[in-house]
């Protein structure tokens, strides 16, 4: 991978969530990430203490009081972003009664914080095993795994049979047995996702997004991208840009 490509795709995972002053109104791809159950993204992005961040509005005079606030409005936001990526409703709000409560006892704001990483990394958690759920075997689970983590790469059945120790062909055809998809298939949905997210909430070209998610040019980015959403990835950033459907 380029240097340039490296960082622009370092600069996407790797930027600063800012929670807004407004529950409505958040950085939406710190939620994203917790939703599509990247584990290592929502560990970087948590490495800032909660209460260190700037852009925490005043819904409180009292610090203390102020953090837990918006500790609250975060748990709140990452159980509803959960509910819509597959998690139950008593799965999704119980944890974040759990938490709630938790950090109503709390007399520190490094404890808040600590918590705060905690709770986000515990329901990333619980949607990677969503996802691997509806997979059987560890082979195929290994495979989801490192495509969710290697996005920014060019992937190959070669290299994932590499991985889980089966060959090329045997590793295809269960593949597309327990995922109904083959695997070229399978990591272009997710990169059309992913692509579809940066587009959302950051202001990456789609040039950038395509050489960060690794395809061979922006033409072929465009084609796929538009034969999957049904528009060209301008379209898609104009009518959809910093929105959602929450």
């Amino acid at each position: 991978m380029s240097l340039k490509k490296e960082i622009f795709y370092k600069e996407y995972t790797n930027r600063e969530n800012e929670i807004l002053r407004a529950p409505y109104n958040p950085e939406l791809e710190f939620y994203s990430v917790i939703k599509s159950g990247n584990i290592k993204k929502t560990r970087e992005l948590c490495k800032e203490p909660l209460h260190t961040k700037e852009g925490l509005g005043i819904l409180s005079n009292n610090p203390l009081q102020n953090l837990k606030y918006h500790f609250t409005i975060t748990t709140a936001m990452v159980a509803r972003y959960c509910i819509e990526g597959g998690m139950s409703l008593s799965e999704a709000y119980g944890r974040s009664d759990f938490y709630i409560l938790k950090v109503d006892n709390y007399k520190s704001m490094e404890e808040i914080s600590a918590l705060h990483a905690i709770m986000c990394e515990d329901y990333a958690r619980h949607m990677k095993n969503l996802r691997r759920k509806k997979v059987c075997s560890i082979h195929v689970a290994k495979c989801i795994d490192y495509i969710y983590e290697h996005l920014h790469t060019r992937i190959t059945v070669e290299q994932l049979a590499e991985l889980t120790g089966i060959s090329p062909s045997y590793l295809s055809r269960l593949f597309k047995k327990e995922t109904g998809h083959s695997i070229s298939e399978y990591v272009q949905s997710c990169k059309i996702e992913t692509a579809q997210n940066m587009l959302i909430y950051s202001e990456h070209s789609p040039a950038q997004i395509a050489a960060i998610l690794a395809f061979p040019s922006q033409s072929y980015f465009n084609e796929v991208f538009k034969k999957r959403t049904g528009l060209t990835p301008l379209k898609y950033r104009s009518l959809n840009f910093r929105s959602t459907e929450l």
